[in-house]
């Protein structure tokens, strides 16, 4: 049984899709064809994606599409970065550190950096020869951001960083950390004490921690970052100091529009190959397609699947149109996530024990789902967005 599922272009088209769109999925669709899909379970037993990968991608200009020419980027818009996530989610979860250096890390940089910093590592992070990460997340830290204990204390034209940070995507990798500290421990309220800064690999106090081992995601690195009386000069704050929560805040409504697409691609897949799989595998002398509890499950999870790619879609439409959908965003996140992680055991079910091989790659979807609830904040999380939005 093939790997992975066959996907045709017009069956992904979206309503923002323009003939460029077309073009650049098409074109990255062929090249993790070639360069991903054959390599991908090897990455996945050595637990990282080598850096070969990255820079083949900034070769071919798949990686940060959304930064300008002026550091040589294509100057794209959000659609091409709903096509990058998508299109690697379809080889696998593990290479959604990819999509954060592209579509989120890279972000900030490009939107709150100065002119110096951007033409000091935009370029690099375009050719895939700088890889990105963000710490905001800590041991005792985590959806309550305005509580870090990550400090960064001003000294002289320096800032003396101490603290520590965990759950960090492309944490082992990583050449370029933001890192979110307290620059005032004492700011009333707590988030008007918290700024961005960049930290290079080689800055001398900065180590690696553990490489974490996770359940799932096992190519994509995530790892524990120390800060040990790390001085990094004052240029390398990020925007203006104390209003680094208000810069977290403002990316957040695409950072989660990109986590629902995760869950989105991962159900589409998992439909997919359930699909494929029923049609194929016969019981008491019949497909077992054929068998009604078959027929009832798989039409209850396309019509899910079908619903989230219906709303979704709708909100990148408006967040490109620069429309403030917090509400549905954060509605969006919570359900398809919740959704696509409730097919995943149906799925596996409908896979009998072959479900539960590492072969299959539904089994790997499994483990991989389960914490798409949990990052970008987490479910409850939004709920409680949610909840605020209507007043309650």
């Amino acid at each position: 049984m093939p790997n992975t599922a066959v996907y045709d272009i017009q069956k992904t088209n979206r309503p923002y899709f323009t003939e460029e769109h077309i073009m650049f999925q098409d074109s990255l669709r062929r090249f993790l064809e070639k360069e991903a899909v054959p390599f991908f379970e090897q990455w996945e037993k050595e637990r990282i994606v080598p850096r070969t990968l990255w820079r083949k991608l900034g070769e071919n200009g798949f990686l940060c599409p959304e930064v300008s020419e002026d550091y040589g980027g294509v100057g794209g818009d959000f659609g091409l970065s709903i096509i990058l996530s998508e299109e690697l989610g379809r080889v696998g979860a593990g290479l959604s550190g990819m999509g954060t250096h592209s579509n989120i890390v890279v972000t900030y940089l490009h939107s709150f950096g100065t002119d110096e910093q951007k033409q000091k590592y935009l370029p690099g992070c375009v050719s895939g020869d700088i890889i990105t990460a963000i710490a905001m997340t800590e041991p005792g830290a985590g959806s309550d951001l305005a509580n870090i204990r990550t400090t960064a204390i001003k000294d002289g034209d320096d800032y003396i960083i101490n603290g520590q940070k965990t759950f960090i995507t492309n944490g082992i990798l990583s050449d370029l950390i933001i890192v979110a500290c307290k620059t005032d421990p004492q700011a009333s309220p707590p988030h008007k004490g918290v700024s961005l800064f960049l930290v290079e690999r080689d800055t001398p106090g900065f180590s690696r921690g553990r490489k974490l081992d996770k359940v799932g995601m096992h190519s994509q690195d995530t790892a524990e970052l120390i800060f040990e009386d790390v001085k990094v000069p004052a240029a390398n704050l990020l925007g203006e100091e104390g209003r680094g929560f208000k810069y977290l805040m403002a990316k957040l409504q695409q950072e989660r529009i990109l986590a629902a697409i995760g869950g989105q691609v991962a159900a589409e897949d998992m439909l997919e190959l359930t699909l494929q799989y029923v049609k194929e595998r016969e019981a008491f002398g019949k497909p077992i397609s054929k068998f009604q509890n078959t027929q009832f499950t798989l039409a209850e999870i396309a019509t899910e699947v079908q619903v989230g790619r219906t709303f979704i879609d709708q909100l990148v439409v408006r967040h490109q149109n620069g429309d403030d959908i917090v509400t549905e965003v954060s509605m969006a996140k919570w359900w398809i996530t919740d959704m696509a992680r409730r097919i995943s055991s149906q799925c596996m079910q409908l896979h009998g024990g072959y479900g539960y091989m590492e072969e299959y790659k539904v089994a790997r979807r499994y483990r991989d789902i389960a914490v798409f609830p949990i990052f970008a904040g987490t479910n409850e999380i939004m709920k409680v967005i949610i909840a605020k939005k209507m007043g309650l």
